[in-house]
């Protein structure tokens, strides 16, 4: 068994490999989460995606990868009615809501091709799975309550599913409604969300929180996704398949 926790794409990131697996795999996977970020993160002035803003690379000239999650931020905005949406109001691009998710996804296929089967990745709260635990039962994870961070109000075992939260209580305030810029979204406090994997599962949890309190309802009606909301009064709300998760 082999696990590590380092700092990186300025978050936690957690990998747990329970399964005998080949020496130096876990450099190798934080090795990928620090190119990601060395391509895509909008604090270094060197990134791939500061150069596209800055006009110093082209968009037909932009890297495979770029090319991928600009693909699936697009797809997510149409998907979303517009709830989703990368480009700010000076006209520069922020993937960032979308680049965990799919970083994460990724690192777990690596771990995946290595050939080992349980395991666990964590980046700042948004998590894939594969198997079963060192115990080898469900992986179980905390969904935190967003008023005090050290009370874990649900437990959930999302089976070798993806799940990921948004919410204003860690990073303060980040999520806005893009149909009306500028406007915090102030009526919900967290939205977690268990998709089909973790990619899934992060696209659509920011588009939902951007939703507000209309977010949990166009989660229920999405197929293969379920989830919990937290709103500003401390009320929660959950999608009527979300207790097939719940270990308590």
């Amino acid at each position: 068994m082999m696990r590590d926790t380092r700092l990186l794409m300025g978050m936690p990131i957690t990998v747990e490999i329970v399964d005998d697996a080949p020496a130096g795999l876990l450099d190798e996977v934080f090795g990928y989460f620090a190119a990601v970020d060395a391509r895509f993160s909008t604090y270094k002035p060197d990134s791939e995606i500061s150069a596209l803003n800055q006009g110093r690379v082209a968009l037909a000239d932009v890297s495979l990868e770029m090319q991928e999650v600009l693909g699936l931020a697009e797809r997510t905005r149409r998907e979303t009615d517009g709830y989703f949406e990368i480009k700010r109001s000076d006209g520069r691009l922020d993937p960032s809501g979308i680049v965990k998710g799919w970083a994460i996804r990724n690192a777990a296929d690596l771990v995946r091709r290595s050939g080992a089967r349980d395991f666990y990745v964590d980046a700042g709260g948004d998590i894939q799975t594969g198997g079963k635990n060192p115990d080898g039962e469900d992986w179980r994870i905390g969904i935190r309550n967003p008023f005090n961070e050290r009370e874990i109000i649900k437990a959930v075992a999302p089976k070798g599913r993806g799940i990921a939260t948004s919410g204003s209580y860690v990073r303060g305030q980040h999520i806005y409604d893009p149909h009306e810029p500028g406007r915090p979204i102030e009526d919900i406090v967290s939205l977690t969300v268990i998709g089909p994997d973790v990619l899934e599962a992060d696209r659509f949890s920011t588009a939902a929180f951007a939703m507000g309190k209309a977010g949990i309802h166009f989660i229920e009606e999405l197929p293969g996704f379920e989830g919990y909301m937290v709103d500003a009064g401390g009320v929660a709300t959950q999608t009527s398949g979300f207790k097939g998760f719940v270990l308590s």
